[in-house]
């Protein structure tokens, strides 16, 4: 078995391919009804779809799971974060744990918790 793709659910498309190309560099592969497969296997749902689908309403700002990315230069991510035209809703701004990482927790403008760190030193 292999895990192929993580889906979320989303509000605005568009507004979700923007912010995930301008922050992360992910490009759409592949839309198609209500669906948008970014480019590292996130997928973008619309949320009347996901609604529908599962028979239930979407709990934002659930804090059950995160995206989690790194990048090398945080404090550059942490200034393109700051001008994004959205407002951006943190959990931690950037913060600089043990061992030298760094580390942003935010939001995503549809309440999609995700967590980027530098990566660890010696790690692959």
């Amino acid at each position: 078995m292999k895990l192929k793709n993580i889906l979320i659910a989303v509000h605005d498309i568009e507004r979700a391919k923007t912010f995930y190309k301008k922050m992360f560099g992910l490009d759409p592969v592949l839309e198609q009804e209500g669906n948008v497969i970014l480019t590292e296997g996130l997928v973008l749902q619309d949320a009347d779809v996901w609604q529908k689908s599962l028979g239930r309403g979407i709990l934002s700002q659930n804090n059950a799971s995160e995206l989690y990315f790194e990048e090398s230069n945080m404090e550059a991510f942490a200034k393109r974060l700051e001008g994004y035209e959205d407002e951006i809703q943190y959990v931690d701004r950037l913060t600089e744990l043990s061992r030298g990482q760094k580390m942003i927790r935010f939001y995503d403008p549809d309440g999609n918790l995700i967590e980027v760190r530098s990566p660890v030193a010696g790690g692959k």
